[in-house]
C-alpha cells in the first residue's frame, strides 16, 4: 500500500504511485533511504580510478605530467612562443 507521505523524505506521494517521486523510496526497499542510492552502483572508497580506465577502456592510461597537462601541449606551448619571439625580436 502506497503511504500518502513518504517515510523516508516526507514528501507527498500520489495515489497508487509505485515510488516517492522525490526520493525514490518503495515498497520492495520498504520506504526506506537504501532507495534513494542503492541499485545505482555509486564507487565509493575503495574505487580504484586506475583500474577502472584499464577494465573499461584497456591499454595504458594517458601520459600526463605532474601539471596535468598532456607533454603535447607543453611542446606546442615552447614552439608557439619561440616564434612569437622570433616575430617579435627579429
Amino acid at each position: 500500500m502506497t503511504p500518502e507521505i513518504c517515510p523516508n523524505c516526507g514528501a507527498s506521494v500520489p495515489p497508487r504511485a509505485r515510488a516517492c517521486p522525490d526520493c525514490g523510496a518503495d515498497e520492495t526497499t520498504g520506504w526506506s533511504s537504501a532507495a534513494r542510492y542503492g541499485g545505482l552502483d555509486l564507487p565509493d572508497e575503495t574505487f580504484d580510478y586506475d583500474e577502472f580506465v584499464q577494465r573499461e577502456f584497456g591499454g595504458k592510461p594517458r601520459r600526463v605530467t605532474p601539471s596535468g597537462v598532456h607533454p603535447f601541449w607543453w611542446v606546442v606551448a615552447v614552439l608557439a612562443l619561440a616564434a612569437f619571439l622570433f616575430l617579435f625580436v627579429f
